[in-house]
């Protein structure tokens, strides 16, 4: 088919079908239905239906969550669009303590009595949960906000957005990789808003809007001599914006980088240097494995701070209680009660911050209600906190919850979940360039891709999408076959630079997978890029020994 008949015939329509891996939730519908708000008023009062049946059968807390969950996809490669799917999950998650355990229950029927008889599980649920209680739950004191309401900061709401616009600006990233010498490329776009409700007995009422857009891209390069290939992922991150994002303004353009801005994305200019940069990388050396100073970009550097700081972190897998999706936690609870455990250098310093604008993880207000904040997680080098709920926030002796508590769907139920985990800015005013220039043999990572890391979240491995040989202070040319290998405790205290906020970034995930049943959560982390020192390098090439 055509691609301008493709465009006029699916435009409004929805297919059920995604490319493997990536996660649909809801029903198909028109695009336009996503315009169509639901009125908070009306929400309040199913809400209240559930308190108060909850209240009726014994509950001693509840709170509900109201969810419509609307996604976007389009997908093309080379001159053809693949698909274009429009979703809609709406439905109401009760969660409820009886006799001091926790029950939960969900409905996709919102009348009343179904909503009643929702409620009225939940709190069944909980009484038997109860045989089996070991000890009541302590929920942290959280007041009641009465109704109050959050809104995404975005400037252009991606849903109002033609589709063939949307289509265009994908089908001229491929036309511009293709133009450069790209074999094959696919191109995404993948838009989310949530539109949340949430009431407990404690006495709030919160309205959300939240919105999030990645576009990306995968760029193969064949060979046609030798026949071998590589590839060259977009350098993008998916963010916690509305379509402004990809308006991007060269006066913002973040020291040097061609495609990158504050706040902003240029994806047809990143999709053209992409091929040719593939082009590059089958023509580049293999690495030669030994010890070498790693300069690495935030682009590249949020995925080693995802593994290797926002997991082991959370104090759910510390306690032992999530170790079956991606294992347990190093940082053990007698390394922060020694108030002295030695986690990296002593200019790192790593934070946790639900409300950082543009970032994927921020909202008003968690999935309890919580009023979302900034803290510390890694203070001078030193371990002094975790990520907790309200829940669990007595066991780290907290008067509050740290307002990170998330569920995926109305249907599934909240539990702790990793907000923004970020690494602070230098403070000294070092550029990239900076520090570069102290680098006698060392190479310089662009972009994330394969690694592997430990159950415990402590050694680890890691690959990326460009790397560049220095010697001697400069880049002296492009490497292939390059990870890098540490444990995360000798990784960051090998820190040994860091650029300032001029150069701060936000890279993140918008599938970050956690629990069984498994949730997806999206999360940012934010840096500059930064120098690590002595770090063991491997060459990964296959025709290698």
């Amino acid at each position: 088919m055509k691609r301008r008949d493709f465009i006029y015939l699916t435009g409004m329509g929805a297919a059920a079908t995604m490319l493997p891996g990536i996660p649909v939730m809801g029903n198909p519908i028109a695009w336009q239905q996503a315009l169509e708000p639901v009125d908070p008023a009306l929400k309040k009062r199913m809400a209240d239906v559930a308190l108060n049946a909850a209240r009726s059968k014994g509950a001693t807390y509840t709170d509900v969550r109201i969810g419509r969950y609307l996604n976007q996809f389009i997908i093309t490669r080379e001159d053809k669009v693949q698909n274009i799917v429009n979703t809609e999950s709406f439905g109401m998650g009760i969660r409820v303590i009886s006799n001091g355990s926790w029950g939960f229950a969900a409905t996709d029927k919102l009348d009343n009595d179904s909503i009643a008889k929702a409620a009225e599980l939940a709190v069944s649920i909980a009484k038997e949960n109860s045989r089996l209680l070991i000890e009541p739950v302590q929920l942290a004191p959280q007041k009641g906000l009465g109704e109050v309401s959050w809104k995404a900061p975005i400037e252009k709401n991606a849903f109002e957005v033609p589709i063939k616009e949307k289509v265009d600006l994908l089908l001229n990233v491929n036309d511009a990789a293709l133009k450069e010498g790209a074999s094959y490329i696919n191109s995404f776009m993948f838009i989310v808003n949530e539109q949340k409700y949430f009431a407990s007995t404690d006495g709030s009422y919160i309205d959300q809007d939240v919105h999030r857009i990645w576009p990306t891209f995968f760029i193969t390069k064949i060979d046609a001599t030798t026949g071998k290939f590589d590839t060259r992922n977009s350098l993008s991150s998916p963010m916690g914006m509305g379509y402004e994002y990809l308006y991007a303004r060269p006066q913002d353009k973040i020291q040097g980088q061609t495609v990158l801005y504050k706040g902003r994305y240029d994806m047809i200019e990143d999709a053209r240097l992409g091929a040719q940069q593939v082009g590059e990388k089958l023509k580049a050396k293999s690495v030669e494995a030994g010890k070498y100073d790693l300069i690495l970009d935030p682009s590249h550097l949020w995925l080693t701070i995802h593994e290797s700081v926002g997991h082991p972190s959370e104090l759910d897998r510390v306690l032992g209680y999530e170790a079956n999706y991606a294992g347990t936690s190093f940082l053990t609870l007698d390394k922060w009660q020694s108030k002295k455990f030695n986690f990296g250098s002593p200019m790192v310093n790593l934070f946790a911050d639900k409300t950082q604008v543009g970032s994927l993880g921020a909202v008003g207000y968690d999935d309890e209600g919580v009023p979302c904040k900034r803290w510390d997680i890694i203070k001078d080098g030193i371990l002094v906190n975790y990520q907790a709920i309200r829940d669990q926030a007595h066991i780290l002796g907290l008067n509050e919850s740290q307002g990170c508590c998330y569920a995926d769907n109305w249907s599934s139920v909240q539990f702790q979940r990793m907000p923004n985990v970020s690494l602070q800015a230098g403070k000294d005013g070092k550029t990239v360039e900076d520090l570069i220039k102290g680098v006698e043999k060392g190479i310089y990572i662009i972009g994330d891709g394969s690694f592997s890391i430990d159950q415990q979240r402590y050694n680890f491995q890691f690959g990326g999408q460009l790397f560049y040989e220095i010697k001697n202070g400069k880049i002296e040319g492009m490497l292939r076959d390059v990870a890098y290998q540490a444990n995360t405790q000798d990784f960051w205290n090998a820190c040994t630079g860091i650029a300032d906020e001029r150069d701060y970034r936000l890279g993140g995930s918008f599938f970050d997978g956690k629990g069984q049943p498994g949730q997806i959560s999206a999360v940012s982390h934010g840096s500059s890029t930064a120098r690590f020192n002595g770090v063991n390098v491997i060459n990964t090439s296959r025709n290698i020994g």
